[in-house]
């Protein structure tokens, strides 16, 4: 039971990233200023297009990550290459609550420390 709340877990977060990564790198002008439209004056979204795109790329890069870790045989590295791309989206979260938005903490790190439970868990 504990590896299916697992994998339904990662697999939130990668949804979850899966949007990011299709708002910053795609629709920062529009979903982006709807996301973070209070803390970032709205004048600075299409200079910053940019900027967000390549934020949306490594946020690819833990999607990526994410879904091998489905696809791996071996168990133990299945598990190790999990923890490892969900402790990136924990930090990730973590260090957006204290330097962006105590929201982030939430939305972002929160899911993941709640995979990373469930995967140890499920050892």
């Amino acid at each position: 039971m504990m590896h299916i709340i697992a994998n339904i877990l990662t697999t939130l977060v990668i949804i979850e990233h899966i949007y990011i990564v299709w708002m910053e790198m795609f629709a920062w002008e529009t979903a982006g200023k709807k996301t973070f439209g209070k803390s970032l004056p709205h004048h600075l979204f299409k200079p910053t297009k940019g900027l967000a795109a390549n934020q949306g790329l490594y946020n690819g890069f833990l999607v990526a990550g994410l879904v091998w870790s489905f696809f791996i045989n071996d168990a133990t590295w299945s598990i190790n290459i999990r923890l490892f791309f969900l402790g990136c989206v924990a930090v990730a979260g973590i260090f957006g609550a204290f330097t962006a938005s105590k929201k982030i903490f939430f939305v972002q790190a929160l899911p993941a420390l709640l995979a990373i439970l469930f995967v140890l868990a499920s050892k």
